[in-house]
């Protein structure tokens, strides 16, 4: 009886796994500093770009270097606990060992580039960091609900209700799996 059941369970669980992909969605790692972004992008409306250039250029966003920071806290809170230990790294010439919070599958490639360009909110992948006082990976970031996004041509910041539809290329998979 055992044996009749086994290939059974197998095909079931194989089954449950194939609509099921993983995710980090509420992801919010302990950083090295206290770092609030409600403070920096809510409440001050430092655009997230400021920090992070590298997202109009490139694949990354990129972590900002000490340097971008201590623009505004040589003057600014240049006392707090905190602050001491950026300026600290900053004197050094040592990077912040951030803990990355959005993680993207090894087997897929993405670039923020043609996201920005294409006037897409960060929001809409990270959500409202602006509100957030430590960041958490908001979205799943799977390839269902990236290809939902792709069909449906996202949402711009220009006010239209869509992006024009390029569904061949946007939903190739060599777009995001070379």
């Amino acid at each position: 009886m055992l044996r009749r059941l086994l290939p059974l369970v197998g095909m079931l669980t194989l089954i449950s796994l194939i609509g099921c992909e993983p995710t980090n969605q509420g992801y919010a790692p302990d950083q090295p500093l206290k770092y609030s972004h409600a403070v920096h992008a809510g409440v001050l409306s430092i655009p997230c770009q400021y920090c992070h250039f590298g997202a109009e250029r490139g694949r990354y966003a990129g972590i900002p270097p000490t340097q971008v920071c201590m623009n505004c806290h040589k003057n600014i809170k240049s006392e707090d606990p905190e602050v001491l230990k950026l300026k600290e790294a900053h004197e050094k010439d040592e990077s912040i060992a951030w803990v990355k919070v959005h993680l993207f599958p090894d087997h897929a490639y993405f670039n923020h580039a043609p996201h920005v360009q294409a006037g897409l909110d960060c929001q809409q992948c990270h959500g409202p960091v602006e509100s957030m006082g430590r960041v958490e990976q908001f979205a799943p970031l799977t390839m269902g609900w990236c290809l939902e996004c792709h069909r449906t041509g996202g949402k711009p910041q220009t006010g239209e209700t869509q992006l024009p539809r390029v569904d061949s290329y946007l939903t190739d998979c060599t777009t995001c799996h070379h």
